[in-house]
């Protein structure tokens, strides 16, 4: 007997038919919070029992009414048996306005989602490893509606120092962004690794590893649990709606910030590119100079990283100073960039197995380090 389920860490799922391995029937659910349902929808992650050694054929019936149906052609569905091991499922395919994922799972009970997962358990995890090395502090900004910390890394001290913020998560279902930031802070307190030990002496680092655990956990693509996408509240956010922008930005008012990097996913582009700050009024000339001199450094830390192909001019318009990286730049004038990690394959360096994942973007949030060492010392 098949079985679909999905209430759990990040689950989302509708089961609409079931009857049948070759004919089961899905729906992409639509971000969930406490004042009901959004527009958005387009994350999934669900387990399936029951059906080792059968063709399965799930059709998604309504992936055209997702956030983004630009991003399904060429996706493909990924799957895990132990939730540790993820791999990309080929015969995944987007047509008549349906997502169509077909696969034979050899054991009873398999994982599939969007991207690959990071649970809020494993956030827990990755906070309290990171308050237990040396030089760090945890702490939590506050709370979010649904009642969860909204922690802060903070690694070094001293006055003086180049001040970096680096967030993550704003949209929930952009799990990479953790994977991401997990990388990076490895790499940072890693005490034999010269580029992380040079940073930590000259610079600070304040860290929010997952600016949107409620939207996490309650399996959204892009909303916390008022409902709100936080990457459109940067202006005015409100303690009532978007605690987590208000929360962020007054920190950074408290502490100044100099560097700034807000690690997103992008459903439609397979490449791994930057969102720069040239739009935003008033941008310097010492501001163009220092992001120019970064964005080098990156293309050389990373064959991963791109810059041929990326969002075109004018793509936020009206919206431009709500986005955190836009208004970041405007109001501290410092270099402010947004990233933007696949949630398809890489076109530039392509791995059929797995597709774009956690492991590369760890590998990314590690590599980054060298461009940040080289911004902080040219300053």
């Amino acid at each position: 007997m098949l079985r679909i389920s999905s209430t759990f860490d990040a689950g989302a799922i509708e089961v609409r038919a079931l009857e049948r391995a070759d004919d089961i029937r899905l729906g992409l659910r639509a971000d969930q919070g406490v004042h009901g349902d959004s527009s958005f929808r387009q994350w999934f992650y669900f387990r399936l029992q029951g059906g080792a050694g059968q063709a399965l054929r799930m059709v998604f019936e309504n992936a055209a009414d997702a956030a983004y149906p630009d991003g399904w052609p060429d996706y493909r569905c990924v799957a895990s048996y132990d939730r540790r091991h993820w791999f990309r499922v080929e015969t995944t395919r987007y047509e008549n306005g349906q997502l169509i994922v077909e696969h034979t799972p050899a054991q009873d009970s398999i994982y599939y989602a969007y991207f690959e997962p990071y649970s809020h358990e494993r956030h827990l995890d990755l906070v309290a490893w990171a308050a237990q090395r040396p030089g760090v502090k945890l702490e939590s900004l506050g709370g979010t509606i649904d009642g969860r910390d909204l922690d802060l890394i903070t690694v070094g001290e001293g006055a003086g120092k180049p001040v970096v913020w680096i967030t993550a998560r704003q949209h929930p279902g952009e799990t990479m962004a953790e994977w991401f930031v997990e990388g990076l802070l490895e790499r940072l307190l890693d005490g034999a690794d010269p580029v992380a030990r040079r940073l930590r002496e000259q610079a600070v680092f304040h860290i929010v590893p997952n600016m949107n655990p409620d939207g996490a956990f309650r399996g959204n693509l892009r909303t916390n649990a008022a409902g709100r996408n936080l990457n459109r509240e940067w202006m005015q956010p409100s303690l009532e709606a978007s605690p987590e922008v208000f929360l962020t930005r007054a920190a950074m008012e408290a502490r100044g910030v100099d560097f700034y990097l807000d690690v997103h996913g992008d459903e439609s582009l397979p490449h791994v590119f930057f969102s720069t700050a040239e739009e935003v009024p008033g941008f310097s000339d010492l501001q163009r100079e220092r992001q120019a001199r970064f964005v080098e450094a990156f293309l050389a830390a990373s064959p991963d990283f791109q810059t041929r192909v990326g969002y075109l001019p004018g793509r936020f318009e009206d919206e431009l100073l709500t986005l955190a990286s836009k208004w970041v730049a405007y109001r501290f004038g410092c270099v402010s960039i947004t990233l933007e990690m696949p949630f398809k394959d890489s076109a530039d360096l392509p791995n059929p197995a797995t597709g774009w994942d956690g492991a590369r973007s760890k590998r990314l949030g590690a590599a980054i380090l060298q461009a940040l060492l080289r911004h902080v010392e040219g300053r």
